[in-house]
């Protein structure tokens, strides 16, 4: 993408998203005061592992591939995000740092949301910021959700008699839900 985008094409892709969709174009027009465009090269990091969760982000074109970093060394691959995406919503939550490396592969466009200017949208009482934190507890529920589910199913498995077993899925069911924070 090399044309710069226009508040219109960045509210209707907005409203497109999920996390946004609960938001009305004039909610949109407020959000998007604090939003930074930032475009990536190919293997540009989003963010690192243990880095300070101070944004958060929407793709809005190209793919991000999501690793882990393993104690042997190397990084694993666990997830590939699409446009419409949205990463690292925990850290608006909570402060936390990064649990999972995010980078661009190829050249990809993201939303960036500054965790401190999205809390002062917050204290100033805003209803679309106020919108947007009630969508990420509702998405966090639905990972909560699908994780005990998960989780669940792993323990029922009569097959995972070895402790290696158990472990290999434990460690894949965990992997899975890192990639928002």
């Amino acid at each position: 993408m090399d044309h710069p985008l226009t508040l219109e094409e960045v509210i209707s892709f907005l409203l497109q998203t999920p996390l946004f969709e609960d938001l009305d174009p004039g909610e949109l027009a407020e959000i998007v005061q604090i939003m930074q465009v930032q475009r990536l090269r190919d293997a540009q990091p989003i963010f690192r592992e243990n880095d300070e969760g101070d944004s958060w982000y929407v793709i809005f074109d190209g793919t991000c591939v999501v690793t882990k970093n393993l104690a042997a060394g190397g990084d694993r691959v666990i997830a590939l995000l699409e446009p419409r995406t949205c990463v690292g919503e925990m850290a608006v939550l909570d402060g936390s740092n990064r649990s999972a490396n995010v980078i661009a592969r190829g050249e990809t466009t993201v939303f960036r949301f500054q965790r401190e200017l999205f809390e002062d949208l917050l204290e100033t009482g805003s209803l679309a910021a106020y919108k947007l934190v009630l969508a990420m507890a509702r998405v966090l529920c639905q990972r909560q959700r699908s994780l005990t589910a998960q989780l669940s199913e792993v323990r029922a498995e009569p097959h995972l008699n070895e402790a290696d077993d158990f472990t290999r899925k434990m460690r894949d069911i965990v992997d899975t839900y890192t990639v928002s924070e």
